[in-house]
């Protein structure tokens, strides 16, 4: 079983930055395929971006595209997610997760408790 953390959440204006990291530990990083996710309060939790373990990235075009960008230092068994031009419809609790690809839940198995990031107007 992947144990994940994330941190770097915290509060930031309008059109500021934040980024995210997500610490792996239990598995071959290098070899894992990673996923964000967030969940804003009285929503489902939606899929942000995804970097496989070969570098290919997808995004959740509609709500991110342009702003966030995934990258990965397998040195540090670490994810990120560089968050720039925040607007208060990114306030939501970031997940990191592995054991899937791409924006669907289901398949991945592994989650991170969280972290929180909220934009002020």
């Amino acid at each position: 079983q992947v144990q994940l953390a994330e941190s770097g959440g915290g509060l930031v204006q309008a059109g500021g930055s934040l980024r995210l990291s997500c610490a792996a530990s239990g598995a071959s990083f290098s070899l894992l395929n990673m996923g964000w996710f967030r969940q804003a309060p009285g929503k489902e939790r939606e899929f942000v971006a995804a970097l496989r373990w070969s570098g290919s990235t997808l995004y959740n075009d509609d709500s991110v595209k342009g702003r966030f960008t995934v990258s990965r230092d397998n040195t540090k068994n670490t994810v990120y997610l560089q968050m720039n031009s925040l607007k208060p419809e990114d306030t939501a609790v970031y997940y990191c997760a592995t054991g899937g690809w791409g924006p669907i839940e289901a398949p991945y198995d592994s989650w991170g408790q969280g972290t929180q990031v909220t934009v002020s107007s």
